[in-house]
C-alpha cells in the first residue's frame, strides 16, 4: 500500500493489486510481441516453403497488420457496447484458433488467411491493453503501468527469437514456431477471467456501485468517491461516445496527436530491423545460423531498455523520451545506411542495428502507446483509440510491404535513408505539437488536449 499526496489530500493505493491486473491485461501485448517476432525467423523457411516473390513476402508479412485493422475496428465497437475485458477474451481466443491455423496451413493463401486472422487478435490486443491499463491506473503511476504493455511485448519478441533459434534445425520448422503461439493466447485468455470491468467503463453505463466497488480495491474510499465524481463529470460535459464524436472541433487537436504519433511510431522504420533481420544480415553476407541469432540479440536489447523506459516515462517525462529517441533514430539510420552500401563487416552492422534499437525501446515504443492510451476524452477514448491504432496498422502495413520492393530497387542501405528523413520530420511535430502528460489524471489532461 502506497501512500500519495496531491493537492491536500493524501490517497492510499493497493500497488500490487493494480500492478497485477495490469500485468495480466498486458498479456495482449505479449500476443503482439510473439506474432511480431514469429515472422523473422520463420521467413527464412517460407521462403522456400511457399517460393515467395518479393510482393509476396511483403504482402504476407503485412497481412497481419490488414488484420489489426479489423481487430482495432471491431475491438473499439466491443469495448463500447460490452465492456473492455469481453474484448480482450475474443482477442485471445481469435488468436489461439489462429496459431493452430497456420501450423497446419496446406498452403500461401489458407496461411495468409490464417495470419490476418491473428493480425485480429493482435489488433483488439493492442488497442484493448494499454486503454484498459490506462482506465484502471492511478495518475502518477499511469505512463510506467501503460509501458507495462510494451514490455510484454518486447518479451514476447526475445522469448520468441531464442524459440525460433532453437527450433530452426527442426524439420519445417516455421510450423512449429507458429503454433506454439496457441500457449501464451490461451494463459491470457485464463488471466482475462480474473479482470474487474474497467471502472470508468462502469461508470459509462451508469453502474457506479460496481465502480466505486473496483475502485476502493485500488485506492481509498476517497480516492473512489473523488475518481467517480470527476469521471462523471467529465461524461457530462462531453456527452455520449460515438465515431463522429471522435472529429468533432473540440477533440481534433488531440486526434491529431494521437494519429500522428502512431503512424510515426511505425513509418520511423524500425520494424523492418524486426521483421527482415535476416534480409538485412544476408546482404553482407551472413549465413542463417547468424541471422537467427541476431534476432535474439535483438531481443535482449529491446527488453533491457525497455526496462529504462519504464522507470523513466514517469520521471523524465513523456516529451523529452519521444524527442530524444526521433532524432536519435535519424542520426544512426543514416551510419547504418552508409555502412550497407559499404558492405561493412558485420559487427558494424550488428552495433548499427542495436542502437536504433536501443533507443527506439527508450521512446518510441512505449511512449507511444502511453500518450494514446491517455490523450483522449473519457466518452470517446476507445473510438479514438481505434481510429489512432487503425492509422498505426496502416502505417506498418506500408512499411513492410514496400520494404521488400525497395530494397530490391534501392539496394538494402536505400530505404533507411528515407527513414532517417521521416525520424527528423517526427522530431519536429513532437517539439511543436506534443504537450507533457506525466503525472495528470485523464480528467486533467481532457482539459489540457480539448479544453474541455
Amino acid at each position: 500500500m502506497q501512500i500519495i499526496a496531491k493537492k491536500q489530500t493524501t490517497y492510499k493505493f493497493n500497488n500490487r493489486y493494480i500492478l497485477g491486473i495490469s500485468f495480466i491485461s498486458a498479456l495482449g501485448g505479449y500476443l503482439f510481441g510473439f506474432d511480431f517476432a514469429v515472422i523473422s525467423g520463420a521467413l527464412p523457411f517460407l521462403r522456400t516453403a511457399f517460393h515467395l516473390s518479393s510482393w509476396w513476402e511483403g504482402f504476407l508479412t503485412g497481412s497481419l497488420a490488414l488484420g489489426c485493422i479489423a481487430g482495432c475496428l471491431l475491438a473499439g465497437k466491443l469495448a463500447d457496447r460490452y465492456g473492455r475485458r469481453p474484448g480482450l477474451m475474443i482477442a485471445a481466443a481469435i488468436f489461439a484458433f489462429s496459431s493452430i491455423g497456420m501450423a497446419f496451413a496446406p498452403g500461401l493463401a489458407f496461411f495468409v488467411i490464417m495470419r490476418f486472422c491473428a493480425g485480429v487478435g493482435v489488433g483488439m490486443a493492442s488497442m484493448l491493453s494499454p486503454l484498459y491499463i490506462a482506465e484502471i491506473s492511478p495518475a502518477h503511476m499511469r505512463g510506467r503501468n501503460v509501458a507495462i504493455n510494451q514490455l510484454t511485448i518486447v518479451t514476447g519478441i526475445l522469448i520468441t527469437n531464442l524459440v525460433n533459434y532453437l527450433l530452426s534445425d527442426m524439420h519445417e520448422a516455421w510450423r512449429w514456431m507458429f503454433g506454439l503461439g496457441v500457449v501464451p493466447s490461451l494463459l491470457f485468455l485464463l488471466g482475462v477471467f480474473f479482470l474487474p470491468e474497467s471502472p470508468r467503463w462502469l461508470i459509462s453505463m451508469g453502474k457506479q456501485a460496481k465502480a466505486i466497488s473496483i475502485l476502493t480495491k485500488i485506492g481509498s474510499a476517497e480516492f473512489a468517491q473523488t475518481s467517480v465524481t470527476a469521471i462523471g463529470q467529465s461524461h457530462q460535459k462531453t456527452g455520449q461516445s460515438s465515431f463522429s464524436a471522435v472529429f468533432s472541433k473540440s477533440v481534433r487537436p488531440a486526434v491529431i496527436v494521437g494519429v500522428t504519433l502512431a503512424v510515426f511510431q511505425q513509418l520511423c522504420g524500425i520494424n523492418v530491423v524486426f521483421n527482415y533481420t535476416s534480409t538485412i544480415f544476408k546482404s553482407v553476407g551472413a549465413n542463417l545460423d547468424h541471422q537467427l541469432l541476431e534476432t535474439v540479440a535483438i531481443g535482449v536489447v529491446n527488453l533491457l531498455f525497455t526496462l529504462i523506459a519504464m522507470w523513466q516515462v514517469d520521471k523524465l517525462g513523456r516529451r523529452p523520451l519521444m524527442l530524444a529517441g526521433s532524432i536519435g533514430l535519424a542520426l544512426s539510420y543514416i551510419v547504418l545506411a552508409a555502412l550497407l552500401k559499404y558492405q561493412a563487416p558485420a559487427i558494424w552492422i550488428s552495433a548499427f542495428v542495436l542502437l536504433p534499437i536501443a533507443l527506439y525501446a527508450t521512446s518510441l515504443a512505449p511512449v507511444t502507446w502511453v500518450l494514446i492510451s491517455e490523450i483522449f476524452p473519457n466518452n470517446v477514448r476507445s473510438a479514438a483509440s481505434s481510429v489512432a491504432i487503425v492509422s498505426l496498422w496502416i502505417a506498418y502495413f506500408i512499411l513492410v510491404f514496400t520494404f521488400p520492393i525497395l530494397v530490391e530497387h534501392l539496394g538494402t542501405y536505400g530505404p533507411f535513408f528515407l527513414y532517417a528523413g521521416i525520424c527528423f520530420m517526427g522530431y519536429l511535430f513532437v517539439k511543436s505539437r506534443v504537450k507533457e502528460t506525466k503525472g495528470q489524471t485523464l480528467e486533467q489532461l481532457e482539459h489540457n488536449f480539448t479544453g474541455h
